[in-house]
């Protein structure tokens, strides 16, 4: 008779605990639900790994300053902004600043290292030069970039003009006619750490179309007509600017701008002197082409 109650208790002790444990594992359920349920539609806590949004994922490098280029003649380059363009009226912040973080005397030739930062264009070979610093400081303020723009550039030369655009601009498409110039400032853009600028060897009356359209297109040749394909890769609202004239008479620097409805519009803004831009625009011009 004994046996058969200690059986009996034994059965009871073994449902009870089978029924705790069923309770306690419904309660941790609800619970887990009621935490989804309250957690739907908040932010994710700081703890917690968020997904990056497509800006972040297509973001371009912006220029690396570790070349020592940068840190070296930076008195010069201080001097050359204040008396060369800053009291000449250029007054955009991000282009004054671009100016004094380039180091101009590490796109001109070994024998002009003592003239790189005068009030002057300098030889750079091949029968091309480096612009003024004022007048690189001008066109740009002209264009008016943000660090949003896509700018596009015709004739690369040393490169020194796409590296002040790309200071400012989140990425620079350059373009120099002239293969060994084009191939050189590639290799010193890339040395001192311009990873927002694209260049390559090619005729700039083409453009670059599959990179475009630009907000903002420069081009530092003069040339007799504003090149047709450059007129359709400007976004509207965008802006070009480039001296217009004969490579060997007058020559106007003219600021280009398209409405929202696609239309052009032109306004000159100071004479000035560049080498003549060569290869399909001066075929055009020869030929009455507009």
């Amino acid at each position: 008779m004994a046996a058969k109650k200690s059986s009996v208790n034994k059965v009871f002790i073994y449902l009870s605990l089978v029924l705790l444990f069923s309770i306690i594992a419904v309660v941790n359920n609800s619970l887990r639900l009621a935490v989804t349920f309250a957690s739907e539609g908040k932010p994710a806590k700081a703890d917690e790994e968020a997904e990056p949004n497509e800006s972040e994922k297509e973001k371009v490098p912006r220029p690396d300053h570790s070349h020592p280029a940068f840190s070296e003649r930076v008195e010069e380059r201080e001097k050359m902004v204040d008396r060369q363009i800053k009291a000449r009226d250029v007054k955009d912040p991000n282009v004054l600043k671009a100016l004094r973080t380039v180091p101009r005397h590490g796109f001109v030739r070994h024998d002009d290292l003592r003239r790189a930062y005068s009030d002057q264009p300098l030889p750079i070979g091949k029968g091309q030069t480096i612009s003024q610093p004022y007048i690189v400081a001008y066109m740009t303020d002209a264009l008016e970039l943000s660090p949003e723009s896509k700018v596009l550039e015709i004739g690369t030369g040393s490169g020194y003009q796409a590296a002040v655009a790309a200071e400012i601009a989140r990425e620079v498409y350059t373009i120099e006619i002239i293969e060994a110039l084009a191939e050189t400032a590639k290799e010193r853009l890339e040395e001192l750490g311009y990873r927002n600028v694209f260049a390559k060897a090619g005729d700039g009356y083409y453009g670059w179309e599959e990179k475009g359209p630009f907000d903002a297109i420069i081009i530092t040749a003069a040339a007799g007509l504003v090149p047709p394909p450059l007129k359709e890769q400007l976004k509207p609202g965008g802006k070009m600017i480039l001296p217009l004239g004969s490579p060997y008479g007058a020559q106007t620097l003219v600021l280009v701008t398209k409405d929202e409805k696609g239309k052009i519009h032109s306004r000159s803004l100071l004479p000035v002197r560049f080498v003549p831009m060569t290869g399909q625009v001066q075929r055009a011009k020869e030929s009455g082409k507009k």
